[in-house]
């Protein structure tokens, strides 16, 4: 995506200074390695969030809420996460010139250390905007934003990336995918509701240059006429090599093709706050393990921890764990006298990841910020 208006920022392939305590990576990499670890695109929101929301609105009435924030959201969920867990992340998007798009753009660049060289400003283009209503553990959401004006990709976007996250979308076909797998970069794809009712997957074109699809169970059951998200799973792993199957409350089942793995992790039970987000956060969690090379059921465990210590906070991109948090859950359930000694094992590989120093305490509660205050000069 070319630059019109871009504000000023790292040169592309500078490697920003990323907010995280470890790098998950670091023992993999070398000289010629790409300069970003996950690519991605799409559209950039600014959420705003009510929380405190005793049920849902009424209508004709007013209904006030005990709290509010804003964050950026959309894509900037995914790369948020991303980024928090130690990727060195680049985000091609467009971004509004207003106070939003400002304010997104800082909160992404500045305060998350994410790449936006493939970045730009559209003049005269107001940012999109969802109003986000938490409660019950639920949200409801409501839109509004236009497409940004058409521009020419840049020679150079997508960047050389170990990894790229791709929305497919049914019935078409994004270039920029092609073009990054054919530089050896790996796809992980996800996919919405398919709103054409054909759930054809081959209406998914795109999905050839996938290395993981991770769609959920409604999803994956649909696409393939399996009564199981295990059988949907299977039935997916003939069109490409890693399949992750979400299942909700139920946790998630994978199937890696290429070496004949399975695996079937619960998910962790946690007070759910707000779920806006929590898909991203596991895809996210997932990238991170399989770019370093974990175990299928690793890497599973900690996509579902990750997106569980998500749900306990309020707003999109700021609920996104860090490894802070991660460290602080795993010495937290460790000190736990009645816990379950098997449980405890299944994420045992985290004791080789997390921080030995002392961590804040967990779990955690974070200002979800609110905009539109004035600076000191």
């Amino acid at each position: 995506m070319a630059s019109t208006g871009k504000r000023n920022g790292r040169r592309a392939g500078e490697g920003p200074p990323c907010p995280a305590q470890i790098d998950p990576l670091a023992a993999l990499r070398g000289p010629d390695d790409p300069p970003w670890d996950v690519y991605l695109t799409g559209t950039v929101f600014l959420d705003i969030v009510f929380t405190g929301l005793d049920c849902a609105p009424v209508r004709g009435t007013e209904t006030w809420a005990r709290g509010m924030g804003s964050s950026p959201g959309g894509v900037a969920n995914m790369a948020t996460a991303l980024a928090r867990l130690g990727l060195r992340t680049s985000l091609a998007a467009a971004f509004g010139d207003d106070h939003y798009g400002e304010y997104c753009w800082d909160a992404l660049e500045q305060g998350e250390g994410i790449d936006l060289s493939p970045s730009r400003t559209v003049p005269g283009w107001h940012s999109p905007v969802t109003v986000s209503m938490a409660y019950e553990g639920e949200r409801t959401m409501v839109s509004h934003g236009h497409e940004p004006p058409p521009e020419e990709p840049a020679p150079d976007c997508p960047p050389r990336a170990r990894a790229a996250v791709a929305s497919l979308t049914p019935g078409r076909s994004a270039p920029w995918i092609a073009q990054a797998a054919r530089t050896g970069t790996r796809i992980f794809g996800d996919v919405g509701w398919d709103d054409t009712g054909a759930w054809d997957l081959a209406g998914l074109p795109d999905l050839r240059h996938c290395e993981a699809f991770l769609p959920n169970a409604a999803e994956a059951m649909r696409y393939t006429g399996t009564d199981t998200p295990r059988a949907a799973a299977h039935a997916l792993a003939g069109h490409v090599p890693v399949v992750v199957v979400t299942l909700g409350a139920e946790g998630a089942y994978a199937v890696d093709r290429r070496t004949g793995e399975t695996a079937s992790v619960p998910a962790i039970e946690v007070e759910a706050l707000d779920p806006t987000g929590a898909g991203d956060v596991f895809v996210a969690g997932f990238v991170t393990g399989s770019l370093a090379g974990w175990p299928l059921a690793d890497r599973l465990a900690f996509a579902g921890l990750t997106a569980a210590l998500s749900v306990q906070e309020f707003g999109g991109s700021l609920s996104a764990p860090g490894w802070a948090e991660i460290a602080g859950w795993w010495r937290r359930v460790q000190s736990v006298e009645s816990q379950e000694l098997s449980a405890l094992r299944r994420y045992g590989f985290l004791t080789g990841l997390v921080p030995e120093e002392a961590v804040r305490p967990w779990p955690l509660r974070r200002a979800v910020p609110t905009i539109g205050f004035r600076r000191s000069a």
